[in-house]
């Protein structure tokens, strides 16, 4: 395993000679910062996993036999194609996820960071994170992808009761988490994400509780709650649909969620994000540029972005999606450079919709100034200020407004769906009373 560590520190002094030399060039002095429009974060997709979850409708697929180095190839071929198209000179974070991205070789993933490194900046302490599934995951290989560049990892633990498990579809039991976590808290300490899943059927609040409590004596400084959401077309879908399992309880979901958070806070974790918890200033970085409507570029099967790509005439951003199926997107890789299958261009209102939903979701909100960067024609106390519902909510005390911005109390966050049914609808109001003249979501 020593090449990919080679190779991880041969990108990174590599990058930072050439980004100095490129930089120096273009401004004939040192290196100034670079503006939003050209930073971006990475998400690369792996879409390949062991066996199918019984709760998971993401793009996954379960290989006969995976050509790795082809797949490598097409990553770092369509890495440097979309680099080059949205303009970006600055990667702020890297995302390995899938899928089980544990799956893949470290030298995929030093191949990928290699590519990025010498297309734009990507500086040596850029948060590299990759998704570990226990089963796949054991100290000397976390040691390997550590080598290859990864500085941080995301642990698809779930659950440390073995018949929630099983019921999941998971391949790995509690005590295979809880040796990865410590393997990978040795390895990454400081810098180890878990998950852990809550709304299973026939679950209850006091044996969740006490799986959460375990796990705070064991984990890192991240941690991340999810409710079940059970999606059409998956194993434990059908299985609720027939009966053969009780529907979850939303009440009782509601009522783990509020648990888990107040377990959380009393450990010492801030909620910065309606499922994300974090002690010591471990926030992800990475998720945070979605949080705040940053660019990010999606790279493999499947894989999302947001970007504004250059050359093309226009300031307009877009939402892309990549071609779903591994091998028809390889083909479109190999042919064109890369295999975007769509592309939507967001109009000015569709971006502060976005920006109201996902800066929502931060116990940070939305400052005034992030508004402004997005919709400079109206403030938010032009949108919310006079609102009678929206006063409504903030007498309630489940939204704040003020000289920070707009927010959700610790009472509100929970309820966010719910209060974005009176807040978009505001939104759209406002905006189609102040800029009649311009064309509808332009």
């Amino acid at each position: 395993m020593a090449v990919p560590g080679a190779r991880a520190r041969g990108w990174a002094a590599a990058a930072r000679a050439a980004q100095r030399r490129r930089r120096e060039e273009r401004t004939g002095g040192p290196a100034r910062p670079e503006p939003a429009s050209r930073r971006a974060a990475l998400y690369v997709h792996w879409p390949y996993c062991e066996k199918r979850c019984s709760y998971c409708n993401f793009n996954k697929y379960i290989p006969r036999g995976v050509e790795e180095a082809a797949m490598r190839k097409c990553l770092v071929t369509e890495a440097q194609t979309l680099l080059r198209l949205s303009g970006v000179r600055r990667v702020e974070s890297v995302f390995f996820g899938g899928g089980t991205p544990s799956l893949a070789s470290p030298h995929t993933v030093a191949a990928v960071l290699e590519a990025v490194a010498q297309a734009t900046y990507l500086p040596a302490d850029s948060e590299v994170t990759l998704e570990a599934n226990p089963t796949s995951a054991p100290g000397s290989r976390l040691a390997a992808f550590g080598a290859a560049g990864v500085n941080r990892l995301s642990i698809g633990l779930q659950s440390l009761d073995d018949a929630e498990l099983r019921l999941l579809g998971r391949t790995h039991s509690a005590g295979d988490a809880l040796r990865t976590l410590a393997a990978a808290r040795r390895l990454f300490p400081g810098r180890v994400s878990v998950d852990l899943m809550l709304g299973l059927p026939a679950q209850h609040v006091g044996p969740w509780l006490g799986q959460l409590q375990e796990l705070l004596r064991r984990c890192d400084d991240h941690v991340s709650l999810y409710q079940l959401s059970l999606e059409r077309g998956t194993a434990l879908f059908a299985q609720v649909q027939q009966g053969a399992l009780p529907a979850p309880d939303p009440e009782l979901a509601a009522e783990m969620y509020q648990a888990g958070r107040e377990a959380l806070r009393e450990a010492g974790f801030r909620q910065y994000e309606v499922s994300n918890f974090a002690r010591n200033g471990a926030l992800s970085t990475h998720n945070w540029t979605y949080w705040q409507c940053g660019q990010y570029l999606g790279v493999g099967p499947g894989a999302h972005g947001r970007f504004v790509p250059q050359g093309a005439g226009s300031n307009t951003r877009e939402a892309r999606i990549q071609t779903l199926e591994p091998d028809n997107w390889m083909k479109e890789v190999m042919l064109f450079g890369h295999g975007t299958r769509k592309r939507t261009p967001l109009g000015r209102l569709e971006m502060l919709e976005e920006v109201l939903a996902m800066g929502l979701r931060t116990d940070v909100g939305i400052t005034h100034q992030h508004w402004q960067r997005f919709g400079p024609q109206l403030t938010l106390w032009d949108v919310f200020g006079t609102s009678k519902e929206v006063k409504e909510l903030l007498e309630r005390g489940l939204l704040l407004l003020d000289h920070r911005g707009l927010r959700c109390s610790w009472e509100g966050l929970p309820v966010l769906d719910s209060l974005l049914l009176t807040l978009l609808p505001q939104l759209q109001e406002a905006w189609q009373q102040r800029t009649p003249s311009l064309v509808p979501g332009g």
